[in-house]
């Protein structure tokens, strides 16, 4: 197997003698794309990354076409953290910030959206090929942890019943993680061997787990992921698979925008058109800005047509 070190990599891999598998994540195209458009605080940034991470690889594991979109709700100076990753690994994320906050960069995941105990996680299911009033499934859960690897520790444990170990880092260059997952007993794996004993499954979560921990902060920011693959794992028998690329990619489109403007009604509509003369959307994931006049206005309302999802905008502007 070869690595192309000039794209983004999620590498798989699976322990032959128990029912536990892992990933492997490092993100630095992507996530200079994500950041681009943007300039968030240091903290805000690292917190942002480390979600980009963990989406990316979550939704490595999906078992149908659609995405996960993974949320952060805040009552601090952070309002929202938004990521969004689909089965081919396409990504996009954003934040939104209060219009006063003031950030340290040292400030703590409860310093920044969970200030006064109100802060929100929720993670959407979201299929692309939807039945006729099927609805995405979204989980909802209080901030339950210190950081980010732990919050989505605990809601997996508690929502999905599946044990999960992360290890996040992020910084102005790179977004890395690790993931471990004790799966059920008899679940069929992918390319293992034999069937390992309950016994064998949990020595082999423990131990995965005490190598993981092992692991610190710098080291994940500063290492490879076939480098930390051999160091973390050197004496397991494990099976790797070719790896995955993840990139960023917007689904942002002037429809969705025009449904959007849509949902807000003809009369509001027409209110801001009256002040404005035009109205400006920029999409908050790429910053690609959508023109909508008076006689684009029109022809939105001269339909019923409404779409199902509709990405996040800025505020409405000259």
């Amino acid at each position: 197997m070869t690595t192309d070190t000039s794209k983004d990599i999620l590498q798989k891999f699976i322990f032959d003698n128990g029912a536990v598998r892992g990933e492997l994540i490092e993100i630095s195209n992507a996530w200079r794309e994500i950041q681009a458009r943007h300039d968030y605080p240091a903290a805000v940034k690292g917190l942002l990354g480390e979600m980009v991470a963990a989406a990316a690889l979550l939704s490595a594991n999906l078992k149908f076409n659609g995405s996960i979109v993974m949320q952060i709700h805040g009552d601090g100076p952070v309002r929202l953290l938004v990521v969004e990753c689909d089965a081919e690994l396409r990504l996009r994320a954003t934040a939104k910030l209060a219009p006063d906050a003031n950030v340290a960069d040292d400030a703590s995941l409860t310093d920044l959206l969970n200030v006064g105990g109100h802060g929100r996680f929720v993670i959407t299911l979201d299929p692309q090929d939807k039945v006729p009033g099927q609805q995405p499934y979204q989980g909802v859960v209080p901030l339950d942890g210190d950081d980010i690897a732990t919050v989505i520790e605990n809601y997996m444990l508690r929502s999905e019943q599946m044990e999960t170990k992360l290890w996040l880092a992020a910084d102005d260059n790179v977004a890395r993680g690790l993931l471990l997952q004790k799966l059920p007993r008899n679940s069929a794996i992918e390319g293992q061997v034999a069937q390992a004993s309950e016994e064998e499954d949990l020595e082999t979560w423990t131990r995965a787990g005490m190598l993981g921990a092992t692991l610190k902060r710098e080291e994940l920011l500063n290492t490879d992921v076939p480098t930390l693959l051999n160091r973390l794992f050197w004496e397991e028998t494990i099976r790797v698979f070719e790896p995955l690329h993840p990139v960023f990619h917007c689904t942002c489109s002037r429809e969705k925008v025009g449904n959007m403007l849509k949902m807000l009604g003809r009369d509001e509509v027409e209110s801001a058109l009256a002040d404005l003369g035009q109205l400006g959307i920029n999409c908050d994931f790429c910053g690609k800005h959508y023109a909508f006049d008076a006689v684009d206005c029109a022809q939105l309302f001269a339909t019923d047509t409404t779409a199902d999802a509709v990405a996040p905008v800025s505020a409405v502007k000259h």
